[in-house]
């Protein structure tokens, strides 16, 4: 019972739908019958379950977003997402980075052009395949930065990579691969 209170807390908190508590209190009930909770919080596997409907309904939340509103750590829900991945074969594939660049732009006070143009990065990125094992979150905060860039912006790799939750050099990583590329997204 505590399980299914928790996983509401954190899709109204999230802002998520009914759809969205309604399968995340199933994935829960799911994991819970499968003995997954042996191990592991039940804060965590709720904060699990939320995100991993997330991931399956291809909506952008970071797993620091959904432990802002958890009463789990990244660590915990990340050992429960693992879990629950493993053994009940959830059907997640990755993110298109596409999905961040809006809450990024806004958050970064960053104009419609240059999350326009963010978004063409974010296109030949995603369609050349250079997204390589890279966070989706880190890719979209590097095609917001080259954009910036770009259009004279004063944001800083520090900024971008803050909001995206990465590290400054793996968004240096991606934003490289951006100028090399510079001339197809030109020409695109």
């Amino acid at each position: 019972m505590y399980g299914m209170m928790e996983v509401r807390r954190i899709v109204d908190q999230l802002s998520l739908s009914e759809r969205f508590r309604d399968d995340a209190c199933v994935l829960f009930e799911s994991g819970q019958d499968a003995g997954l909770l042996h191990g592991r919080t039940i804060e965590g596997m709720a904060a699990a379950a939320v995100y991993a409907v997330c991931r399956s309904a291809d909506v952008s939340r970071m797993i620091e977003e959904v432990t802002s509103v958890a009463q789990a750590d990244s660590d915990e829900l990340t050992v429960a997402y693992a879990a629950l991945n493993r053994e009940l074969g959830l059907e997640t594939g990755p993110i298109d980075p596409r999905e961040y660049l809006p809450r990024f732009a806004d958050r970064l006070d960053l104009g419609p052009e240059i999350e326009r143009r963010a978004r063409e990065f974010a296109a030949i990125v995603v369609d050349r395949n250079l997204a390589g094992g890279r966070a989706p979150s880190g890719v979209a905060a590097a095609c917001l930065y080259t954009a910036a860039r770009e259009h004279g912006g004063d944001l800083t790799q520090r900024d971008a990579a803050t909001v995206a939750g990465v590290a400054s050099a793996t968004l240096r990583s991606t934003y490289q691969d951006i100028n090399d590329r510079q001339g197809e997204v030109a020409s695109d």
